[in-house]
């Protein structure tokens, strides 16, 4: 597998620049810098609001918040997933990856949404939505090329993901924004459960087999299939019964058969290794976050959107932070080991999380402070992404280099 990257690595060389040699190059380092933005031009309008100086006219068409979401969503969540799939796919299928010219239409889509996103009062509402719909069809397309034609068979669920990407990126610019939003979190939510199922287990088992450390995690297929219908069904139920006594149970069940899933992966021997430790913490996330999300609606006692930042902060961006670091080590023949300084960035994610959450129980004058200080804590963790991972997302293979 080693040998086969590197000859891919020598052909991209040749045929285009480094940067569009494979998905993740691009897409990584453009969800690192999405994360800022994004969350900081939240923290700004909060801060704006503080200080009673919002401006009159903004430069976007919808309500700050919904565009805070959605841009959290669809740009930094769907910038990691291509960047994971464009990688991916090709050693699964066999099919050599999207590079050169077709990716760089593919980012260049990306990169129209973002701006015309952070620009929509400007733009008819047409051209704001078109190349966001053209980037994810795209990137279905070609994702679903390469699945069919290598016969990836266990792969295939794959493909209704990106169609209900679609869906709710539909959705969203047809004027329906928070059915949308929950949907293409709860799609993403699907996508941890399934791939975050694969990768942690293996990757834990790899690493324990190294050090020669017994028993390795065991296999559990009921478990793997209960716990991911169980976000599948979700998903269908938070879109067709949102906030029913249905949709908690659900929830609260997914979370459980999460937690129960984990099982067996060997956790605690993970603890001394950063890479690995944070994919737990984020499978961890997910399972406490369900669990909160059902609580919510079913007792009210919890806020709901405390769920809902529980799930993506937590889960989502210590995911993946996890897969997107670790995935450019593997693909750029570096060691699988991080600094220290994304060990740090892997525990600013959770503070985030822990901060925000906590802030929806303080006193109504203190949750705007609590808001600044965790979308802060969370810039600051992709700011050591950004500056680590720039030389090795924008530079060849080491194994190149010299």
């Amino acid at each position: 597998m080693n040998d086969q990257l590197v000859a891919e690595a020598r052909v991209a060389k040749r045929s285009g620049p480094v940067f569009l040699e494979y998905g993740f190059r691009p897409f990584f380092l453009a969800a690192g810098f999405q994360a800022i933005l994004a969350m900081g031009g939240w923290i700004l309008w909060i801060y704006l609001l503080e200080i009673d100086a919002t401006p009159d006219d903004l430069t976007i068409a919808v309500p700050v918040h919904i565009w805070h979401a959605h841009e959290m969503i669809f740009g930094y969540g769907l910038a990691v997933v291509a960047g994971f799939f464009l990688t991916a796919v090709p050693g699964w299928t066999g099919k050599q990856p999207v590079r050169g010219t077709m990716l760089g239409v593919l980012f260049a889509l990306w990169l129209i949404a973002r701006v015309a996103s952070w620009f929509s009062a400007s733009l008819p509402p047409v051209a704001v939505a078109l190349p966001e719909l053209a980037f994810i069809a795209m990137l279905s397309i070609l994702v679903g090329h390469a699945l069919l034609s290598g016969w990836s068979k266990r792969n295939f669920l794959f493909l209704p993901v990106l169609a209900t990407m679609f869906a709710a990126a539909v959705l969203y610019h047809l004027g329906f924004p928070y059915p949308a939003h929950i949907l293409g979190i709860d799609t993403l939510l699907v996508l941890l459960t399934v791939i975050g199922g694969r990768v942690v287990p293996a990757f834990t088992t790899n690493a324990l087999r190294r050090d020669a450390v017994e028993p390795l995690p065991r296999a559990a297929d009921k478990r793997d299939i209960a716990a991911i219908l169980s976000v599948v069904a979700l998903a269908v139920v938070d879109l067709a019964l949102p906030d029913s006594t249905i949709t908690g149970t659900v929830a609260i069940i997914a979370g459980l058969l999460v937690a129960y899933r984990m099982i067996g992966w060997r956790t605690p021997k993970a603890l001394g290794s950063p890479i690995l430790w944070i994919l737990h913490l984020g499978y961890g996330w997910l399972a406490a976050g369900l669990i909160l999300k059902g609580s919510a609606i079913i007792t009210g006692l919890i806020p709901e959107i405390s769920a809902i930042h529980a799930l993506t902060i937590g889960a989502i961006g210590s995911m993946t932070l996890g897969f997107m670091s670790r995935a450019a080590l593997g693909h750029t023949g570096r060691e699988l080991k991080v600094f220290t300084a994304i060990a740090i960035a892997y525990l600013l994610v959770s503070l985030a999380a822990i901060i925000r959450l906590a802030g929806d129980f303080l006193p109504a004058e203190l949750r705007d402070d609590a808001i600044l200080l965790s979308g802060a804590v969370w810039i600051a963790a992709f700011l050591i992404f950004v500056v680590t991972y720039w030389p090795i997302l924008t530079r060849p293979r080491v194994s190149l280099a010299g």
